[in-house]
């Protein structure tokens, strides 16, 4: 008898541990824009940080590609951001997009490389609450002076400047 009273209280402790475990579904999204001043869609030692820039986090659900939630911010000196998502997303699919550059010089965005999708729920296999998004960018009109040195000090071939 007394076994069974220890293996009971054994079992309550797991479940209120559990129990305590539980928080709600909320996730916090990070993320980075900057101005690729070289124009080869990567980040360089050339890219600058934007700060002001706006982000849209959105997320559609799979099937109805219904809007399921949606939420802005804007990057700070760094050039990051971190938006809360609430909520589980298992069926939606959730991406930020960069919305608006702060600079003029530094304003061009590349189709399909505008968004980083990213998991917004706690059935993917990963423990923790916070999500990192791919970097975003904006680029200039043209690149800036050093970019083919850049280039170079990478071993990758010449673009056209």
């Amino acid at each position: 008898m007394a076994k069974a009273i220890v293996l009971l209280s054994a079992l309550c402790i797991v479940a209120l541990a559990n129990f305590a475990h539980c928080h709600p579904e909320v996730f916090d999204v990070e993320g980075k824009v900057y101005c690729d001043t070289c124009r080869v869609q990567f980040e360089t030692k050339l890219s600058q940080n934007l700060e002001g820039a706006t982000v849209k986090l959105q997320c559609r659900n799979i099937t109805t590609e219904t809007e399921t939630f949606s939420v802005e911010g804007v990057t700070d000196k760094d050039g990051k951001y971190k938006l809360t998502v609430e909520g589980d997303h298992q069926d939606d699919i959730c991406e930020v997009t960069v919305v608006k550059s702060p600079r003029e010089d530094c304003k061009e965005t590349e189709s399909g490389y505008e968004k980083a999708r990213i998991e917004c729920s706690e059935n993917v296999g990963m423990h923790n609450a916070v999500r990192y998004a791919n970097p975003l960018f904006f680029m200039k009109a043209q690149a800036v002076e050093g970019c083919k040195e850049v280039l170079d000090e990478l071993d990758l071939p010449p673009l056209e400047f």
